[in-house]
């Protein structure tokens, strides 16, 4: 099958095919490169990146659990500056877009990063808005619309590339925030970010995560995910990029079908580094089993 039946293009950026890596899992690839050919990939989105460097939370940071896993690893990261000089170079050696996840716990911080990227060789950013605002008491900026949509705005006066927006799970109804990102200028948005969860070791009586909650990723998340998805694709007209429990070629049909233009894959890489590589393969062949012609055809077909 010719692969121009698997391109899928959000805000005018063309992929080659739907597939992505979800941000925080993938580093910038290098770790990935040794496993598999990372031009096959219709893009990469790196790990989130702020102004500044962040050091990130208190270890433990990590814990497995039933069908997926937690991690309150806190955005660390060494800082645009960094990444500029080091991790885009090393992306543009291969043929694939790049997409840019940025944090901030401020609105003047989320701003001062878009800023410096702005002129960047990158396609896409990627705003995670799932970051606690510091000056709101800790509240996420992605769980109020208003505040959302405020921060959206900001940032698009920055942004030179097309602004996807990533939205929290963690909200009573998605299709809210995601009309009021898209209010505020968002090209496309990404979903889902992790869900809420914790672990108790009932041994040492204390929690498994220093920081006692966790984001909650995986295999077991699929169905709140694709269910978002599917709500989001119905309330707003902007491409969607899918996540949230993604592991083969199968997962991602079900939320191309739910109507995301695109998918990513993230704490399956963890478990299995050539989890990219055999989605965009599953992809393919359920495409070629179905005498499909392009991708088109079955983005949203379910009512």
């Amino acid at each position: 099958m010719h692969n121009k039946a698997m391109s899928v293009t959000i805000a005018g950026v063309e992929m080659k095919n739907p597939v992505t890596t979800a941000s925080g899992t993938f580093g910038s690839g290098k770790e990935f490169g040794e496993f598999i050919d990372l031009n096959q990939l219709g893009a990469i989105t790196v790990k989130g990146v702020a102004s500044i460097p962040w050091k990130g939370n208190d270890t433990p940071r990590i814990a497995e659990t039933y069908g997926g896993m937690l991690n309150s690893v806190g955005l660390q990261n060494p800082g645009a500056e960094y990444f500029i000089q080091n991790d885009i170079p090393f992306l543009r050696q291969y043929d694939t877009k790049i997409i840019v996840n940025i944090c901030g716990h401020t609105i003047e911080e989320y701003c001062e990063v878009a800023e410096k990227l702005a002129d960047a060789d990158i396609d896409l950013l990627e705003l995670n808005i799932s970051c606690p605002n510091v000056t709101a008491g800790g509240i996420t900026f992605g769980t109020e619309p208003k505040m959302a949509e405020k921060v959206v705005s900001e940032v698009k006066k920055y942004t030179k590339q097309p602004l996807i927006v990533k939205l929290t799970p963690n909200v009573t109804d998605i299709t809210e925030i995601a009309k009021a990102a898209v209010c505020g200028g968002a090209d496309a948005l990404s979903l889902i970010n992790t869900l809420q969860g914790m672990r108790i070791d009932i041994h040492n009586k204390k929690t498994i995560l220093a920081n006692k909650i966790g984001g909650f990723s995986g295999p077991a998340i699929k169905p709140v995910a694709l269910r978002m998805v599917y709500q989001t694709a119905k309330a707003v007209d902007v491409p969607i990029i899918g996540m949230g429990g993604i592991s083969n070629g199968e997962d991602a049909i079900e939320f191309i079908m739910a109507g995301a233009t695109a998918v990513a894959i993230g704490t399956a890489n963890f478990f299995n580094p050539m989890a990219t590589i055999e989605t965009i393969d599953g992809i393919q062949k359920y495409m070629q089993q179905y005498h499909i012609d392009n991708i088109d055809d079955i983005r949203g077909i379910i009512d």
